[in-house]
Order: C-alpha cells, then structure tokens, then sequence
C-alpha cells in the first residue's frame, strides 16, 4: 500500500536523527532523540529548516524506532519539514509509545491531527500573517487537541502579536490549551514581546529557541 507521498506506508523519509537537548515547547531543556522527517508543504517566511523542504532517506519504521532506541534517552520529538505528510509518521508515534518513550510532535497545522495518538504530546503551529501561510491554518484542528497540548505563535512583528492576541481572545484558547507566542529568531526581540505580553496580561509562554542560543543560529544535530 502506497500514501500520497507513493511511497509504502511502512516507510519514512527521514532527513535525520540524533540527540539534543530540546530547543523549545514545554520540553525545552530536556534531553531527548529528534526524528526530523524530510519534506514541508509551506514555505514560511521564517522558516529555519529550510534544508529538510527536499532529500531525506527511505527508512522503514521499525529501522527508525531502533535507532532511537540505541541513544538511551526516554523522550522522542517527531518533526520535520512537515511530519504529518508522511503516511507512516502515525505508526511510528504508535511504535514509539509501545516502547514506552514520552512523544512529542511539531507540526504546522495545515493538516488533520485526528489520526494522531491521544499519547502524543502535540505542539502545533497556528501561522500567522507574517509567515505568509496564514491562510493555511486548520482551525478544526483545534477538536483533536487536548488540554496539555500546546499552540504555538511564531510572531515577527507588532501585527503578528495583536492577530496572535485577537485569535486568542476569539476562540478563547488559553483557557482551553497551553499557549506559546515565539518570536521569529532576529525578526522580533524577545524583550519586546514581553512587554507586549506583561502589559496585556496575556496568559501565554514566552518560548525562546534556546538551543540556537546555546549553539548558535546557524548550528545543526545539536
């Protein structure tokens, strides 16, 4: 059987996994094994991995479950490019869980979570204007979240924050989920976000990619 993507549904086209310390969510700082699959539907203004848009090798999931397995680590973040566009991304986060691995997901919201496993800790995207993909946002998406899953705001300016703060306030999302309003990294100072979000009392995570602060922006596998 072959998904959209006319490859066997078993198989996954993997750009890369190893360790790292997690750059951001309610993970960040913690170590773990990320699973970057290869290819992304949007094209995002800020976008940091555009290297994962093509490429990637074919690896079948029971291949890609070992090789996290063989880093010892007990969290597993699936991400891309998009993950969701792979076919076989759902058995993997099924197969991760049998053994036992705390999942997480990043993905862009511009495709259906339904199939996802209610185990999965989701962390998904709702674009905003500056990204260019604002018109790509699944807002039915928000029927298969749960509580402890998170939202994410990638902002690049004043008018990213005030949509980003009108579409919380419409659809009432900090009292239904975890919230994170990002600032694009070298587009918009974080220090200003939380002014932003300290003078409108805005019950939200200030999320910083920590890890590009670590390493740098430019580092990779890390």
């Amino acid at each position: 059987m072959k998904g959209a993507s006319g490859k066997k549904a078993d198989t996954l086209r993997v750009k890369e996994i190893y360790p790292a310390i997690m750059g951001e969510s309610s993970w960040a700082g913690l170590p773990g094994v990320i699973v970057r699959l290869a290819g992304c539907n949007l094209r995002c203004s800020y976008c940091d991995t555009t290297y994962a848009y093509y490429g990637g090798r074919s690896m079948a999931v029971d291949r890609v479950v070992t090789s996290v397995m063989k880093h010892g680590l007990r969290r597993v973040l699936v991400t891309g490019g998009e993950p969701l566009l792979e076919p076989a991304a759902v058995d993997l986060m099924e197969a991760l869980i049998k053994r036992r691995l705390a999942v997480e997901l990043e993905t862009n919201g511009s495709i259906s979570l339904e199939p996802v496993p209610r185990a999965v800790h989701v962390v998904m995207d709702f674009k905003s204007p500056g990204s260019g993909c604002v018109d790509q946002n699944r807002w039915e998406n928000l029927l298969y979240l749960k509580p402890t899953d998170e939202i994410k705001f990638v902002l690049t300016g004043l008018k990213d924050y005030l949509w980003a703060k009108d579409m919380i306030k419409r659809l009432d999302l900090d009292r239904r989920f975890q919230l994170i309003l990002s600032p694009a990294f070298s587009a918009l100072n974080p220090a200003i976000l939380a002014r932003w979000m300290l003078r409108d009392r805005l019950n939200a995570r200030l999320g910083l990619q920590i890890h590009k602060y670590i390493y740098g922006a430019k580092a990779r596998r890390v």
